[in-house]
């Protein structure tokens, strides 16, 4: 079994596959930012996503996780795969009317343990959509794991977080945007 990647190789796994990326970016949050993780990227190759899958499930090993849930598009991936690693089901949750909801005829059951992965997480906002829809259905959540973390500590989850990597990268509200201000062209990478 190879060991649990570290923070560090995880960062080196998303900049040597181009994940990490500069610019002028509309964020899923609706934040600017001149830095952009697009773990698609790294995500497109079925090792990598096993190791990464395996560093995901890792902290959560002896919480006796039975679900794997996370929002699409982004981590519908790593929600299978890393269920795959804790021997568990896999969910994806995605917009219905603009909310997060379980659909394809997808359910929870009370009490079963759910773990939320995601790929990015910024603000927190969809993890905790996903985590409240998994307790609205009486399941319990033990925890949300993440490959990247750039929330600078505001992504206000009042579930056990573990991300793999954390980044301090700058976020702007757009009226505060001084990208906008110098008039570089917005792009709009993400899946809202």
């Amino acid at each position: 079994m190879t060991a649990v990647l570290s923070e560090p190789e995880v960062l080196e796994l998303l900049q040597a596959h181009g994940a990490v990326q500069q610019g002028h970016f509309l964020l899923s949050s609706g934040m600017h930012s001149p830095h952009y993780v697009q773990c698609a990227l790294l995500l497109q190759y079925p090792e990598l996503t096993a190791r990464v899958c395996a560093a995901l499930a890792a902290p959560f090993q002896a919480e006796g996780v039975q679900v794997v849930v996370g929002p699409a598009v982004g981590a519908v991936v790593l929600a299978y795969e890393t269920a795959r690693q804790l021997g568990a089901r896999a969910l994806w949750a995605e917009r219905s009317e603009g909310r997060m909801a379980l659909r394809r005829s997808f359910s929870l059951s009370a009490g079963e343990r759910v773990l939320v992965v995601e790929d990015v997480v910024t603000t927190g906002g969809s993890a905790k959509e996903v985590a409240s829809l998994a307790e609205r259905a009486g399941a319990v959540v033990v925890g949300v794991s993440a490959i990247v973390d750039r929330s600078g500590g505001g992504h206000g989850l009042r579930w056990r977080f573990e991300p793999l990597v954390r980044l301090d990268v700058e976020a702007y509200l757009p009226p505060l945007c001084p990208l906008c201000r110098e008039g570089l062209p917005l792009v709009k990478p993400g899946s809202r």
